[in-house]
């Protein structure tokens, strides 16, 4: 079992040092997938993890936790341990058919100041989350209910796996309709510069597309056999 409290200099200080809404906003408007592109494809959580309500988005510092199937004890100690705006990113050890988060724990976290909740398993009360303006993405909804066993505390606040995708504290994460991306926070800087160009790049295609050039052109893609 880890457990750690969260620490806002997790990772690369300098960044969280300096990020605010404005750049949270310009996060989210350049979107997961420019994101992901231009940090090199990597940092993309499985696909099932998705938003449990329309137009939800979430951007922030990951506080990873690892509870094991079927109990959620370890993520009452979180939200506790957690710093305010840390999104709490869950693995759930494979047991997605439970609901591991509800609206108590939300309005826990709430108020404590947490941005949101990932999380590879299941929650309940999710309509009601959206309407709190809690952000949420999880694999799926699940009104059973969890245990909670001192030895089913796995992680708090160390290091987790989704996926192919390690997260540890500290870590950018950015979710949006698209999916969720965890980008290290040392390489936040430089997929942002990288994620600038790329929308560049594509505004210019875009007017080429609409003076009438192919994407085919554009792209200098080949061409299908016999076609001229």
């Amino acid at each position: 079992m880890t457990i750690a409290g969260g620490d806002p200099s997790a990772g690369s200080p300098s960044f969280w040092e300096t990020f605010d809404n404005t750049q949270c906003k310009r996060i989210l408007e350049l979107g997961t997938a420019t994101l992901y592109e231009a940090a090199g494809q990597i940092g993309a959580l499985p696909s099932l993890i998705a938003s449990t309500a329309s137009g939800q988005t979430l951007c922030g510092r990951a506080f990873p936790v690892q509870v094991a199937a079927g109990d959620n004890l370890a993520l009452h100690h979180a939200i506790y341990a957690a710093q305010p705006t840390d999104i709490l990113v869950v693995s759930a050890s494979g047991g997605r058919e439970f609901g591991y988060f509800g609206e108590v724990m939300a309005r826990a976290a709430m108020a404590i100041g947490i941005a949101g909740l990932v999380i590879d398993g299941g929650v309940r009360d999710a309509d009601r989350m959206a309407k709190l303006g809690f952000p949420v993405f999880a694999t799926a909804r699940c009104v059973r209910g969890t245990t909670k066993r001192p030895d089913a505390v796995l992680c708090v606040g160390g290091e987790i796996a989704l996926g192919d995708v390690s997260v540890r504290s500290g870590d950018l994460v950015v979710g949006d309709g698209d999916g969720v991306i965890v980008l290290p926070s040392d390489r936040a800087y430089s997929a942002l510069a990288a994620a600038d160009q790329r929308e560049s790049k594509e505004a210019l295609i875009f007017e080429r597309l609409a003076s009438g050039e192919s994407t085919i052109d554009i792209y200098g893609l080949p061409l299908l056999p016999g076609a001229s």
